[in-house]
């Protein structure tokens, strides 16, 4: 009855965690040798197709992330059930990533360090946090951990799910039929959408073009991206054509379309551009570790497992 650890970058660093939590328990990190009968459990980030159908006595599929379109992809995806990766620490470090950019943008930050590599001492107008409208994309686990976070700081918050949410202090809307009213009064987009054939390529020029389409502050130029979800969910072209076209004023983006971001990409060197490595939640090895050996444990009891995914809704 053995774990079998696949896909990610980081195996190594999770097996060693896993065995100092757990020493007697049996860990296999894919591609080394091991018999295909022996597997129960994976632990898994973006498997090769079809490897996984391979193990006949798999029983359950731990994703290392909070997101698991990297696993739905598979169109040969065993039919076990799958338990995606929510823990505080992972929240948090979402949570920080979120906030921080959301201030970056409101002190408009990106000027300023232009203006240091310039060597320029210029002042620029900036906005009061109570004077920005930011609206978040999502309100799962971690949109709703971030608009608690950014409550305090006097922020006007939105949020926009696909089902109706309620959350104190929050203006909320849902559905396609809200998603117009929601993108109009919001000056800084946040968005931690999962990926979802109904989410693939939304964040597109038209609707970029619906941001802050009235009331926003005059020391804010233009309408923010901040997308830490899914590089799937963002069309690259239609944001740096925003950006030119000063539909949008600056993005900071986490995750791309392709990953590693090629270094050809205009957006790395973009002036309004922030690029960070898909690290807005990366999480540590014990973390993992421990909520991978507690769904182990709670599926061998018998017990409910946590987070498990609704394939059919794609989370």
């Amino acid at each position: 009855m053995a774990l079998l650890i696949i896909g990610s970058q980081r195996t190594e660093e999770f097996a060693s965690a896993m065995r100092a939590l757990n020493p007697g328990f049996d860990i296999r990190v894919w591609p080394d040798a091991l018999r295909a009968e022996d597997i129960r459990y994976a632990l898994a980030w973006g498997p090769p197709m079809g490897v996984l159908k391979t193990f006949p006595n798999l029983e359950l599929i731990i994703s290392v992330g909070a997101g698991v379109d990297h696993l739905l992809k598979d169109p040969e995806l065993p039919n076990v059930p799958i338990v995606r990766f929510v823990d505080p620490d992972l929240t948090s470090r979402m949570v920080g990533y979120l906030v921080l950019h959301v201030l970056f943008h409101t002190r408009r930050m990106c000027e300023f360090l232009e203006l240091q590599r310039q060597r320029k001492w210029e002042y620029r107008g900036e906005p009061a946090m109570h004077e920005v409208r930011v609206g978040l994309m999502g309100l799962g686990v971690m949109g709703e951990a971030t608009a608690k976070a950014l409550k305090p700081l006097g922020f006007q918050l939105r949020g926009w799910s696909r089902t109706q949410k309620s959350i104190e202090g929050v203006e909320c809307f849902a559905g396609q039929e809200g998603l117009e009213a929601f993108l109009a009064d919001t000056d800084i987009l946040a968005c931690t959408l999962p990926l979802t054939p109904q989410t693939r390529g939304i964040i597109n020029r038209d609707l970029l073009r619906k941001l802050s389409q009235h009331g926003r502050h005059p020391s804010l130029p233009g309408p923010v991206l901040i997308n830490a979800g899914r590089g799937g969910l963002q069309v690259e072209a239609d944001i740096l054509a925003a950006l030119d076209a000063g539909e949008l004023y600056a993005a900071s983006l986490d995750v791309f379309e392709t990953e590693p971001l090629p270094e050809t990409s205009p957006l790395w060197t973009h002036p309004r551009v922030t690029v960070t490595p898909h690290n807005a939640a990366e999480t540590t090895p014990e973390a993992i570790s421990r909520y991978t050996l507690r769904q182990i444990r709670r599926h061998q009891a018998g017990e409910p497992l946590e987070n498990v995914v609704d394939r059919a809704r794609g989370y």
